[in-house]
């Protein structure tokens, strides 16, 4: 598993228990798999989509259906939401600051 052993994942659990503690280190990993469940649903809704029309589409960069998983994953991790919104405020004055 990526030359990882039980010593460093041990150290990496330990960390991440400190920093997020006991309580939000659940709904975490309740996130995560929601997260993972969709993507897996997705994929498959795609392949079945692709194979029945027996060709593939390009889809468009702003409307294609991974991005609205990506979107939709993202807002259900907790604190992930808030971080993309300041990440979108400050893009918006470094917007401004050129201009």
């Amino acid at each position: 598993m990526f030359g990882l052993g039980t010593p460093e994942l041990i150290v990496i659990g330990v960390i991440v228990f400190l920093i997020f503690g006991a309580k939000r280190i659940p709904e975490i990993g309740k996130g995560l798999g929601g997260a993972i469940r969709e993507f897996r649903d997705a994929r498959k809704e795609i392949s079945n989509d692709t194979s029945k029309q027996g060709k593939k589409e390009e889809p468009k960069p702003e409307s294609s259906v991974e991005s609205k998983l990506v979107k939709k994953a993202v807002n259900q991790v907790p604190g992930v939401k808030q971080v993309m919104d300041v990440k979108d405020k400050v893009d918006k004055v470094k917007q401004l600051l050129k201009s």
